[in-house]
């Protein structure tokens, strides 16, 4: 199938930027729909599932994913020689970087993701936020000022009343966060909270918010087109959190009426018309005990989590993205977008829970995992006798479930992830009971 873009070119061949289970799940799709891929990889990856899934494979470097998966202008040749017309960046990696973007627009390469200038606005959260209270989408009251005196960011602490949340303003994954309860302790978890920001993103510049009380992680899918068109897809509940790290999502969000839900979507409908947003984006809110919503964060990109979205909407977000980027419009109407039954997301980790779940590595000795139909789906990147890299994140697939309501869901869940074995020298996956 060839999907002419707005430009009058094909997308015959898709280039992904990624490994793991993400590569697997694109590379289905476009193979559905007769669109060729293309895999690069490290040499850690040399045998992975990834690389004999695709149509072509080529090396662009040692493990270390800045050698590698990082490297723009490797990934970029690799495009050119391959004659893919896009790039498909997966999640993490090169998926949120507004260079790769801006480097595939040059190159005129179709990048599957949003323009440059939303990355851009929606990568650093101070710029966000201003869009979006602009936008008339709830945010947070909080400091996301220039002046990053000590002084000054503890006069709005004050202000805004503890506990208090600091971030850092190029944060993510949980990276240079601490919430404080008590003045006393404000200057001790400000300078450990720019230390690590410094660390993980070479810049220590702060905000603060206040903090929500038992909050919930609420998000809804959203998605634009080059037309001006842009819908949501309902939201999904990823509350289940390890080290500020997702676990199980699901989607409805349990407990939301008919009108809060609306509210919810036409809110992140606001925020991707605010930044001319395109493709696949989830708009991230953080929701109280009484479900007032506040906006946290836009991923500017395709979710771990899509399936259960595709799951209670009977959709295939990748196929969205691969025709959007192509330049057509969105395939449904909001009106044409429907909710059915409740879905769950467990994802899977290499990591020892006997060892506060630290990430392991090693041979895959045994792996047997439940059979998959129309309402059980296996996202993997990994077989049995794989060997999984302590380069890489620990997440090697993904168990999603659908049943009528949120409860059958759950029991097909447990008993799903009881069906689910791994074993390898050095983890195992660890089952737990709710």
């Amino acid at each position: 199938m060839k999907y002419t873009t707005t430009t009058g070119r094909n997308i015959t061949k898709v280039l992904i930027a990624n490994r793991g289970e993400i590569a697997c799940r694109v590379m289905r799709t476009a193979k559905k729909l007769g669109v060729q891929t293309v895999a690069v990889y490290s040499e850690a990856d040399r045998n992975s599932m990834h690389v004999d899934m695709a149509d072509e494979a080529y090396s662009i470097g040692p493990a270390p994913s800045q050698q590698s998966y990082l490297s723009m202008e490797k990934i970029i040749q690799v495009a050119k020689t391959s004659a893919a017309q896009a790039i498909h960046p997966g999640y993490g990696f090169l998926s949120e970087n507004m260079e790769f973007a801006e480097l595939c627009k040059q190159e005129g390469i179709i990048f599957i993701g949003p323009p440059p200038s939303a990355i851009r606005d929606m990568g650093i959260k101070s710029t966000s936020k201003s869009i979006m209270a602009a936008a008339g989408v709830p945010v947070v009251e909080g400091y996301h000022g220039e002046d990053q005196s000590d002084q000054c960011l503890k006069e709005h602490a004050r202000r805004i009343g503890y506990p208090v949340m600091i971030k850092a303003v190029r944060g993510g994954g949980g990276k240079g966060m601490r919430i404080v309860r008590s003045e006393q302790e404000f200057q001790e978890q400000l300078e450990s909270a720019r230390r690590e920001a410094k660390k993980s993103f070479n810049d220590d510049a702060m905000l603060i918010e206040k903090f929500v009380d038992t909050p919930r992680h609420v998000e809804v899918q959203v998605f634009g087109d080059h037309h001006g068109n842009a819908v949501y897809l309902f939201e999904r509940d990823c509350s289940v959190q390890r080290r500020h790290q997702k676990i199980i999502e699901e989607a409805p969000a349990p407990g939301i009426k008919s009108e809060v839900r609306k509210k919810l979507g036409e809110a992140a409908v606001r925020a991707a018309k605010a930044v001319n947003y395109v493709g696949a984006g989830t708009v991230e809110f953080i929701m109280d005990s009484k479900h007032n919503f506040y906006f946290m964060e836009m991923n500017t990109r395709l979710q771990v989590e899509h399936p259960v979205t595709e799951m209670i909407t009977g959709t295939d977000l990748v196929e969205w993205q691969l025709r959007i980027a192509a330049g057509e419009k969105i395939p449904l109407s909001q009106e044409e977008i429907t909710l059915q039954g409740h879905a769950f997301e467990a994802r899977i980790y290499a990591e020892d829970p006997s060892n506060n779940f630290m990430p392991g590595a090693g041979p895959l000795v045994h792996l047997s995992t439940p059979r998959a139909d129309p309402s059980t789906r296996i996202e993997t990147g990994v077989r049995q006798g794989d060997e999984v890299s302590v380069h890489y994140d620990p997440m090697i697939a993904k168990l999603v479930v659908w049943a009528g309501d949120r409860q059958a869901a759950l029991t097909k869940l447990r008993y799903s992830l009881r069906q689910y074995n791994i074993n390898s020298l050095h983890f195992r996956l660890a089952v737990e009971e709710d």
